[in-house]
């Protein structure tokens, strides 16, 4: 098993949108949104998490439409993938 983020489903999505983590070893883990200009929107992880899979959903309910980047950190590595909310 490797470090890695699922893409998004759906994606575009109204109003959430699903990715799962995969760890493969015990460790720090941040999963966090941002809006395309790089602020914060929401964290939905940032503790010490074992090695497992992990799902995260988030709800977009009071978010505009448009581009936002969802960044996971673990052990040095990071990943980010695009997500498209339409309303």
């Amino acid at each position: 098993t490797e470090f890695s983020l699922s893409e998004a489903y759906p994606n575009p999505f109204n109003p959430s949108t699903t990715v799962e983590l995969s760890l493969p070893e015990a460790g720090h883990v941040s999963v966090i949104v941002y809006n395309i200009t790089g602020q914060l929107i929401t964290k939905l992880a940032d503790s010490y998490m074992n090695a497992n899979q992990y799902q995260f959903t988030w709800s977009a309910n009071d978010m505009p439409s448009g581009m936002y980047l969802i960044r996971a950190e673990y052990a040095g590595q990071i990943t980010t993938q695009k997500l498209m909310l339409l309303k």
